[in-house]
């Protein structure tokens, strides 16, 4: 469904090039391919070899990066990020790359996921003389870097790893050097490729695409990858790993032409709209999905079930992203704004509307509402994605149970006040044969947590809310 609108909002997105003389340009491509996980920031910081140069600013990376500035960044090696404000909010100063400049050497910070144990770091931090530039995560990384006692930054960078619980896909690019680093449960998607001799990785394989650089293969959960002059040293700061990917991954925030951890994720889709089929079949007429991340799901569950598939709601590309002001107000606006129904296709039929999950409930209430005003006799909702009953800590917009409708209502209560004629959530098992992940591994190697309240870390105290704890 559209994220914006209902509450459940990517992350970030992370690419980083290095030993290319285009770094910066190439980077602004891959910022483009990863648009979808952010709109409220981007920006690039670039090395020469003496001196980090940044530039960075709220909004797309077309608006960011308008006029010229570009053409200002140059060097071989370079970071860039979008940002969605999951921890810490939107200020400008939380726009990332972070940097930091000190007399021995700057360092630059790209960060996709949310650390669980920020809160307990800062105080901790503080209390020994930190001061804080930001209200982001982020930064906890960089001051746990400098106080290190270490002598090598590898090994700085090692030990203050081991410090942060929660999800996180790091880059850290000095003057001479580019460090990657994957949270040891792997909880979101990061990618190694490379372009001629230049080494690039990205939070998506999409990325590598649109610049036509080659996948070589995932970041492993707990490692880490230094890339320099002498080419590419793979290392370790965690060997004790769980592999718990994000399953919204492949249900909702990953482009449909990504690849994450060898499954596509259009054939991961479209294969637990088939599922969905099998879990909840039903009579009707026409099978549409909601615009973009629900259509393959729509087209699995027509092939299986026989309905013709059909566009029975068209998306209006030309408005903004409304949670670049992320209000819920905003969102239920969006609505009407960007989604219309097809009177055409969808009058006299019976409709089955495929998403992918329901968070708070007012989209799909409102879209079930539009269909049946549009003259849709039925409307038969199927999600695939298992009811979304627990938050999430790990970076996605989710971290009040009580704005999550199916953590206080039964399958048939949400119907109900979606006004659907039937509603069907794809079983946490059904998720899983549909996506083509193991069941032999704990969370059978995807973090299930949302669905099921089974978290693959330690949740802090001081990160759940006051009225929340004693759901955790």
């Amino acid at each position: 469904m559209l994220a914006d609108i209902k509450g459940l909002n990517e992350e970030c997105g992370v690419f980083g090039i290095w030993g290319h003389p285009d770094a910066a340009q190439l980077t602004y491509y891959g910022l483009h391919s990863l648009q979808h996980r952010g709109q409220e920031g981007a920006g690039i910081v670039v090395t020469d070899g003496e001196r980090l140069r940044i530039h960075k600013g709220s909004g797309l990376v077309n608006d960011v990066f308008s006029k010229g500035e570009i053409e200002g960044l140059i060097g071989h090696g370079a970071i860039g990020h979008v940002r969605y404000s999951t921890a810490g909010g939107n200020e400008l100063a939380n726009v990332q790359p972070l940097l930091f400049r000190s007399q021995t050497s700057s360092l630059a910070l790209a960060h996709n996921g949310n650390l669980v144990n920020a809160n307990a770091l800062k105080h901790q931090l503080e209390s020994q003389g930190s001061i804080f530039q930001t209200t982001s995560d982020t930064e906890v990384l960089a001051h746990l870097i400098k106080r290190s006692g270490y002598f090598t930054l590898k090994e700085k960078v090692q030990n203050a790893l081991t410090m942060l619980k929660g999800a996180y896909a790091f880059l850290v690019m000095t003057e001479n050097e580019m460090m990657v680093a994957l949270d040891p449960n792997g909880l979101r998607p990061l990618s190694l490729g490379m372009l001629g001799d230049a080494y690039v990785v990205a939070s998506e394989t999409c990325a590598f695409d649109v610049i036509g650089a080659t996948y070589v293969r995932d970041v492993q959960p707990g490692e880490l990858l230094i890339i320099n002059e002498d080419g590419l040293t793979v290392d370790r700061f965690s060997t004790s790993v769980q592999r718990s990917m994000c399953s919204m991954e492949y249900i909702y925030f990953s482009r449909p032409d990504s690849n994450i951890e060898g499954i596509n994720v259009h054939a991961a889709r479209k294969s637990l709209g088939k599922k969905m089929f099998e879990e909840a079949p039903v009579e009707a007429d026409v099978v549409t999905g909601v615009p973009d991340s629900s259509i393959s799901a729509a087209i699995g569950y027509a092939e299986a079930s026989g309905i013709p598939y059909e566009i029975g709601l068209i998306k209006n590309r030309y408005v903004g992203r409304t949670f670049i002001q992320p209000s819920q107000e905003l969102r239920e606006l969006g609505v009407k704004m960007k989604l219309s129904p097809v009177r055409g296709i969808v009058e006299g039929k019976r409709v089955v509307m495929v998403d992918d999950s329901i968070v708070r409930g007012t989209t799909s209430r409102r879209i079930v509402k539009m269909l049946r005003a549009a003259g849709a006799t039925e409307v038969h909702v199927r999600i695939t994605a298992p009811p979304i009953a627990h938050p999430c800590y790990y970076g996605i917009d989710t971290s009040e149970r009580a704005e999550l409708i199916a953590s206080k209502h039964s399958v048939d209560e949400i119907r109900e006040i979606i006004g659907a004629d039937s509603l069907s959530f794809i079983s946490v098992e059904g998720l899983m044969d549909g996506i083509g992940r193991s069941n032999s591994e704990p969370n059978c190697g995807q973090c299930l947590a949302c669905f099921t309240g089974r978290y693959p870390t330690e949740i802090y105290p001081d990160t759940v809310l006051p009225y929340e704890k004693e759901l955790v």
